[in-house]
């Protein structure tokens, strides 16, 4: 009697369970059902928001729902992902490169949110770091830069503006015992017209943040942080092949959902960026100083890890621990 009541206790389960993933499986292959909203990090105008703004109108087409794009700059992200996180709403996600918050527990006290808030959905793009200098230092390579720094220790500046890129540079300047002084910076634009005039000597930043100034000749890239070079500068080496293999970090962005989102849905959600990533898409991201490059959560999930696990280690050396 008791084996058959465990029999019929085990069928039921297998059938709830069956039933609970069934509709599980509805509801991702019915999303979404109403407009889509995208939540930006960073301003109109940035390589963030050009990207989403061109994945946003292909996307409504595709999934027959208006997808909105609302800019929510400042606050060193924290604006854009405390709106995000407490929406509690997968039809509400965020959009934004990973170096926004892979630094957070090494800079604030208190966050509005838990890393485990920000599920990983697809990786969109590669933003390409670039390490510039005052065209007017005369200085060619990296290798120059950590020549002339060595020979005239504290007397050079860096930009910096709060962030991943920030441990990553100051990090590698005390492994390599290099004395630079750091000029903080609130805002990354102010920081490239500096560059430009040889008010600071040296700036980690996004390609497209120092565009200008590279335009008008003002400033000399000397490295590409990324694994692959820039098809925009291809003959700007990356830190790798300049010798400097500790400085190699991708510009990751993304798109972010809520805690419960179903694998499922966001490998749905993958698939369908890839579907709509045209060579449009790809030669407007180029102009950005971006590069396509669809992957899907587990990837983005790793990538990420990867991206932590190396603000950890610089942020160790600089004798930085977590806030939280």
């Amino acid at each position: 009697m008791r084996h058959r009541f465990h029999a019929l206790l085990a069928l039921v389960l297998g059938l709830l369970a069956a039933a609970v993933l069934a509709d599980a499986a509805r509801a991702a292959s019915a999303w979404p059902t109403r407009p889509v909203k995208l939540i930006l990090t960073l301003g109109a105008g940035s390589g963030s928001d050009i990207g989403a703004r061109l994945f946003a109108d292909r996307l409504s087409r595709k999934w027959g729902q208006p997808v909105i794009v609302e800019n929510r700059p400042g606050g060193d992200a924290l604006v854009a992902i405390n709106a995000f996180v407490t929406a509690h709403d997968d039809h509400v996600l965020l959009f934004a490169p990973s170096s926004s918050f892979t630094a957070h527990p090494f800079l604030h006290d208190k966050l509005p949110y838990k890393p485990s808030d920000l599920v990983p959905i697809v990786r969109v793009s590669n933003t390409f770091i670039v390490i510039a200098v005052p065209k007017e230092l005369k200085i060619d390579t990296l290798a120059d830069l950590v020549k002339r720094a060595r020979a005239e220790p504290g007397k050079l500046n860096w930009a910096g503006v709060t962030g991943a890129l920030d441990f990553l540079f100051a990090g590698w300047l005390k492994d390599s015992g290099l004395q630079m002084t750091k000029v903080p910076y609130r805002n990354p634009v102010d920081a490239a017209k500096d560059l430009g005039e040889n008010r600071v000597q040296a700036y980690e930043a996004a390609l497209a943040i120092v565009q200008p100034q590279l335009d008008s000749g003002k400033i000399k890239l000397l490295a590409v942080t990324n694994t692959q070079r820039t098809p925009a500068q291809p003959n700007v080496p990356t830190v790798q092949e300049a010798g400097f293999p500790a400085l190699t970090i991708d510009g990751l962005v993304g798109l972010f959902g809520p805690p419960g989102m179903p694998l499922d849905l966001r490998k749905r959600i993958t698939a369908d960026f890839a579907a709509v990533a045209d060579a449009t898409i790809k030669d407007r991201l180029a102009l950005t100083g971006q590069i396509l490059n669809i992957g899907g959560p587990e990837e983005f999930a790793t990538s990420i890890e990867d991206q932590r696990a190396k603000v950890a280690k610089f942020a160790e050396a600089l004798g930085i621990k977590p806030m939280q």
